[in-house]
């Protein structure tokens, strides 16, 4: 009986916790809801200008007028077919992917590098050369555009590729980061590693490197966004139509009186990557953005 007892007690305890918690939990909802609904109404503003996009591109060949142009009676994949069989578009897609791709690679690379240097190693000069990197972030990047297109001018790298890709590759944003994340890294692993007998290369690439992975995935969804978005730097660099990214591409369809569909759904085929990437890797992105404003 006893036991019986015992056993009871707690369970009426914690039934009369319980009820002493819903109250104030739904007081605690119902404060929210103010703050939840406010979210949902800027949600829905950020998101129109997209909704507006997409039932663009999906009426081609049909007179656009606002608001009716927003709920439409028929809708049609013409646009996309066109856009997406347009020889342009996919030339520019196919640059936009080379640009983002690989400046993204070689920046994580070059960082990482500079990283480990400015973090682990003893060398003349290395707090003056870092600070040097440090004040390149306060300098407007549309200041450094006249110098930069004439040393591309000069090394014969306007309207090429390289030319496009090389003044990317030194990204002092990411080296910063990136020191900061190897600078917590004991120094006991690299010095275990030493007296292994591993060299320089064998530290960076089997104990830097995989230690560095989640600020890596950061950095790569920040480049690759910024690449892939890029307008002025492409638009300065490339003359021919060739060479151009999807952004400056989009830019000229205006001038060619493309119809505005096309035009949307485009606008909409360059939008689906960055967005995928946002979407699959939202979480790195949010935590460089803590990131950044805790270092």
């Amino acid at each position: 009986m006893s036991e019986t007892v015992a056993t009871v007690l707690p369970d009426l305890d914690e039934n009369k916790r319980r009820q002493r918690r819903t109250p104030r939990a739904m007081r605690k909802a119902r404060r929210l809801v103010p703050m939840h609904a406010l979210l949902m109404f800027f949600a829905v503003i950020t998101a129109f200008p997209f909704y507006a996009m997409v039932i663009v591109a999906l009426q081609p060949g049909q007179p656009i007028s606002m608001p009716g142009a927003l709920f439409p009676d028929t809708l049609s994949l013409d646009a996309f077919t066109e856009a997406l069989n347009s020889r342009s578009i996919g030339r520019w897609a196919l640059n936009s992917t080379i640009y983002s791709v690989v400046s993204t690679l070689l920046v994580l690379v070059f960082a990482s590098m500079a990283g480990y240097a400015f973090a682990k190693k003893r060398f003349a000069g290395r707090e003056l050369i870092f600070w040097v990197f440090v004040a390149m972030l306060m300098i407007p990047y549309h200041l450094t555009i006249i110098p930069q297109y004439i040393l591309v001018g000069d090394l014969g790298g306007l309207d090429t590729m390289w030319g496009m890709l090389v003044p990317t590759l030194a990204n002092a944003s990411a080296m910063f980061l990136m020191r900061q994340f190897i600078h917590s890294i004991p120094d006991e692993m690299l010095d275990a590693a030493k007296i292994d007998g591993a060299g320089e290369f064998r530290i960076y690439w089997s104990i830097i490197l995989p230690q560095t992975k989640p600020i890596m995935a950061t950095l790569a969804t920040f480049v690759f966004l910024a690449h892939w978005n890029d307008f002025l730097w492409p638009m300065v660099s490339q003359q021919s139509s060739e060479n151009y990214v999807l952004t400056v591409g989009m830019n000229t369809l205006q001038q060619e009186q493309v119809p505005l569909a096309t035009t949307m759904a485009a606008a909409v085929i360059s939008f689906v990557p960055s967005f995928l990437v946002f979407v699959f890797l939202q979480r790195y992105f949010v935590r460089g953005v803590m990131m950044s404003g805790l270092k």
